[in-house]
């Protein structure tokens, strides 16, 4: 039977670190957001760096904080927390395996 996007972010999650915005909150780690350029521009959390989701893989090697920074530790967050499981799981592939993800996404963020 096929997998659905939601039974591909219930997998990711299972092999991935998420964190509450408490602890985003309290962290001085560099963030990175997922979503698009659009989402991003109409909101973010201070400081962080976007590369889309769909991008992510073949962009973080080149963006100048990012490159080669894989013993970094990296929170992961897009608008509802699905798309950073996906990344933060990608992310572990490629050696970024400090990446964590941020639970709820933006929208718990700003609803926080």
């Amino acid at each position: 039977m096929p997998m659905t996007a939601m039974d591909l972010v219930a997998d990711a999650k299972k092999t991935i670190t998420e964190i509450s915005i408490a602890d985003v909150k309290k962290s001085n780690t560099l963030i990175l957001d997922v979503r698009e350029p659009a989402e991003f521009a109409a909101g973010h959390l201070d400081n962080a760096i976007n590369i889309p989701r769909g991008v992510l893989e073949f962009k973080i090697n080149t963006h100048p904080q990012l490159s080669g920074q894989q013993a970094t530790d990296i929170i992961v967050y897009c608008q509802s927390g699905g798309r950073s499981a996906l990344a933060t799981e990608a992310l572990h592939k490629i050696g970024y395996t400090k990446a964590v993800s941020m639970a709820g996404g933006y929208n718990a963020w700003t609803s926080n």
